[in-house]
């Protein structure tokens, strides 16, 4: 195992370039995976690391050592506490990284799709991508104007859900919405029907805005069917990462119907 002590070494370079800078990781099509469960999440995908980051407390650790077992042949480096201190966001660090290839989606035709359009906070967009691969979506197309999928924030907050999906950044959301086989389904305070009232058996895309702006109009026209969600409480609206949830769950739900 290589060990790294020094902030001049080049690999360490390019670990804190990936690990603060999107243009990066595009740049290198690679990213960091900070901690145990989304290294579990990435080899239970089928997938190994190109290389495995560790701390001197992992070294110790019973979970990391199980993972190691699992990511037999990978190479791996030990980094001194200090330098893996600025490589982790965590504020108790598990003491492991693992850098990764991002994986790169073939086109294909997406049977339960979501559309997200300028999704600026992380935290949202990886809630997002969480609940799409917990509701079986198989394709989340990002427009331009997303915040980055694989950024530390991101993957941390999609608890590994990224590797249940094919991920299509920088997409033309009217382009797909044109393309896909289905319903494309966008919410609307316009719109004169309820999402439990809408047929959501088939194949089908939800469109979901930005969090402020909400969904562009051109988008908005470019949906097949518009919808609001019930709110008998007294809010204006949903936040966009719950929102999405609601209706993923309401398909899944109705889904479950037919195949019961």
């Amino acid at each position: 195992m290589k060990l790294i002590q020094s902030h001049d070494n080049p690999f360490f370079k390019e670990l804190v370039k990936l690990a603060g800078s999107a243009r990066q990781r595009g740049k290198a099509g690679q990213t960091l995976l900070d901690g145990t469960h989304l290294l579990a999440a990435y080899l239970d995908s089928g997938k190994l690391p190109l290389n495995i980051l560790l701390n001197s407390a992992a070294l110790k650790d019973d979970e990391v050592e199980a993972l190691l077992k699992r990511a037999s042949g990978v190479a791996m480096t030990q980094l001194d506490d200090k330098l893996f201190a600025e490589l982790t966001e965590l504020k108790t660090p598990t003491g492991i990284l693992a850098l990764v290839d991002i994986p790169q989606p073939l086109p294909a035709d997406s049977r339960f799709a979501l559309l997200l359009e300028d999704i600026q906070d992380p935290g949202n967009l990886g809630s997002m991508l969480r609940s799409a691969a917990a509701a079986g979506c198989d394709a989340v197309y990002l427009s331009k104007g997303c915040a980055d999928a694989w950024s530390p924030r991101v993957l941390r907050a999609a608890m590994g859900g990224h590797f249940a999906l094919s991920i299509y950044e920088a997409s033309d959301l009217l382009a797909v919405a044109a393309t896909l086989p289905g319903t494309v389904f966008a919410a609307s305070l316009q719109a004169d029907a309820g999402l439990y009232d809408c047929d959501l058996g088939g194949d089908l895309a939800f469109a979901v805005g930005n969090e402020g702006a909400g969904l562009s109009k051109a988008l908005q026209d470019a949906a097949t069917r518009r919808f609001t969600i019930p709110m008998p409480g007294k809010v204006e609206s949903l936040n966009a990462a719950a929102a999405t949830a609601v209706c993923l769950f309401e398909a899944v739900r109705q889904r479950s119907l037919v195949v019961a």
